[in-house]
């Protein structure tokens, strides 16, 4: 252990080379029950559900899914928000031993057709909405998928805004009835209780199949294994020191169906027998008037939530100073971000590090000990980093070096679902190589330079878009931007920047160069410059440059 310079900066009160279990993941739910049974588990809407009572539908649910014929072999998909029906399925498929499929609400038809057929799912769960139903519905004749699970989305609902929703907005409701192609979400629930017991081999078996675009860029199923699950959950557990097991409560408007959200808010809330407040998708005013009524505790996000949240207009009608421990994922953290929404709540804002092929989270910064700007921080316990050359993927660099990051530990995966090439690619040498440019320093914290696919070559030199973005957020104007190289005929490429101004602010191209002036090399300076009302965003909220390149792609070929 010797040889690892972060255990000289690690937090006194967590043991880097702690033991992690190696258990089957409904476990983690299952070891909680034993514990704190009696215990409010899910909150939705109001609408509140004591650990035992999930345990108990999870148990009808696996039952069920038994007495149709699943279990070891096969997979089944999840289209679900963020609602009791989603954690419901999720520890009854694992606890039949099948895999577990996570689906993107939104997908467009396309995308949800091409991942049906790559990841062979028996079987769907998904809302009665049409909305999702009748998207299901129509797409399943192009794919293999002969069947769905439909369930009511206002049986969770409390009873007011129950017949609210069926008195003003049933038409939102999909039209159905139980047939060959529809099974009934109460059917079942009536085939018994009591669930063969399954063998699962918890390092060979697969509980998550979470599809990504990964370090090779086209969509893949990360394969993570009941271990990977359990070994994560358990490593984010022993991060939040200060948590007293049974006693918090977690703030759940990350999507579920998302890796960051699987681990970090349902699977660690789980871990620690949190009360898990559930809304289905990211409103910020009913986010706020959640957090002031429901007073939870713990609120992993992502940047752009914290973000939006400090410079909501009408802020201090909210009492946000229940949040005590933060943890963002999902893409960097503006330093400007994390100290107003610190000052603002009290609360411990930290940055973490992770991918869908690490379970996901592989570092953070410690809640209570150094935070360094700009740094992910530090290893999870039983994870080690390495930066190797870029040249060279079989190097090791010393610190101080910038390569490429890769990253060992028990959370990662297995390989991509059905893909011996695009695995043999970043698995290698019992490392998983991230795609990220990264340097450790002399006492062992890790900085993202950038992702190697990011990196902007301007006549022949790299530009890496993170530190022209934290040079930008420094100005007080700027509420968010992204950093991209743009095709130039002469230089190759040029650094553009994309910039969504504060509410009642102003800039000009001009100002922003004057500002940047002694803070970036004419080399990174942004040669164009565009201020927008908006700036797009991935599923999970954070900003996407991906997007702002299909539009400069789309240009050139308009």
């Amino acid at each position: 252990m010797a040889q690892y310079p972060w255990l000289s900066q690690y937090p006194a009160s967590i043991d880097w080379a702690a033991p992690l279990p190696v258990s089957a993941a409904h476990h983690l739910l299952q070891e909680t029950v034993q514990r704190f049974g009696a215990r409010p588990f899910l909150d939705f809407l109001g609408t509140k559900l004591t650990y035992d009572e999930v345990w108990d539908v999870v148990t009808r649910l696996a039952t069920g899914l038994q007495g149709l014929g699943f279990g070891k072999g096969q997979r089944i998909g999840l289209m679900l928000p963020n609602c009791p029906y989603y954690v419901m399925a999720y520890f009854a498929i694992l606890r039949t031993g099948a895999t577990v499929v996570n689906f993107n609400p939104l997908y467009a038809d396309a995308e949800l057709v091409g991942q049906i057929k790559d990841s062979d799912i028996s079987l769907m769960f998904t809302l009665d909405l049409a909305s999702l139903h009748d998207k299901l519905q129509r797409v399943m004749p192009q794919t293999q998928l002969k069947r769905m699970v439909v369930c009511p989305f206002t049986d969770y609902l409390p009873p007011l805004q129950r017949v609210l929703f069926n008195t003003f907005r049933r038409k939102l409701k999909s039209a159905w009835h139980e047939d060959e192609t529809h099974l009934a979400w109460r059917s079942l629930l009536c085939m018994g209780n009591e669930p063969k017991p399954i063998h699962i081999d918890p390092e060979k078996d697969i509980a998550v199949l979470q599809y990504t675009g990964g370090t090779t860029g086209t969509p893949k199923g990360a394969a993570l294994t009941h271990a990977n699950i359990v070994a994560n959950a358990v490593q984010c557990g022993l991060w939040f020191v200060t948590s007293v097991p049974g006693q918090e409560r977690m703030m759940a408007v990350l999507p579920l169906f998302h890796v960051f959200a699987m681990t970090a808010v349902m699977n660690l809330g789980i871990r620690i027998g949190a009360e898990i407040i559930l809304l289905p998708r990211f409103d910020l005013n009913q986010l706020l008037k959640t957090i002031h009524s429901k007073r939870p505790t713990l609120f992993p996000a992502v940047p752009t939530i914290y973000n939006a949240i400090i410079h909501h207009p009408k802020l201090n009608k909210y009492n946000l100073r229940s949040i005590r421990e933060c943890i963002s994922g999902g893409g960097p953290l503006p330093v400007e971000v994390k100290h107003q929404f610190e000052k603002l709540t009290g609360c411990k804002l930290v940055e973490g590090y992770g991918l869908s092929e690490s379970s996901p989270v592989a570092t953070c910064n410690p809640l209570y000990g150094v935070n360094k700007t700009g740094s992910i921080g530090l290893p999870l316990p039983g994870t080690v980093l390495e930066i190797v050359s870029l040249e060279n993927p079989d190097q090791l660099l010393p610190q101080g070096e910038r390569g490429e990051l890769t990253i060992r530990g028990p959370q990662v995966m297995q390989g991509y679902w059905n893909k011996p090439d695009e695995t043999a690619q970043v698995l290698r040498n019992g490392r998983l190589h991230t795609g990220d440019v990264a340097i450790m320093d002399e006492e062992g914290y890790f900085f993202i330079v950038d992702r190697i696919k990011d990196m902007i070559i301007a006549s022949g030199y790299k530009v890496y878009p993170r530190n022209v973005e934290e040079a930008i957020y420094q100005h007080s104007a700027v509420a968010e931007c992204i950093v991209a190289g743009v095709p130039d005929a002469y230089r190759g490429q040029n650094v553009k920047a994309y910039i969504k101004l504060k509410d009642g602010m102003s800039l000009t191209a001009e100002a922003l160069t004057a500002f940047l002036k002694d803070k970036l090399s004419p080399l990174e300076m942004p040669k164009l410059i565009e201020f927008r009302s908006s700036l797009p965003r991935t599923m999970i909220g954070k900003l996407d440059r991906k997007a702002l390149l299909a539009e400069e792609a789309a240009k050139k070929t308009s």
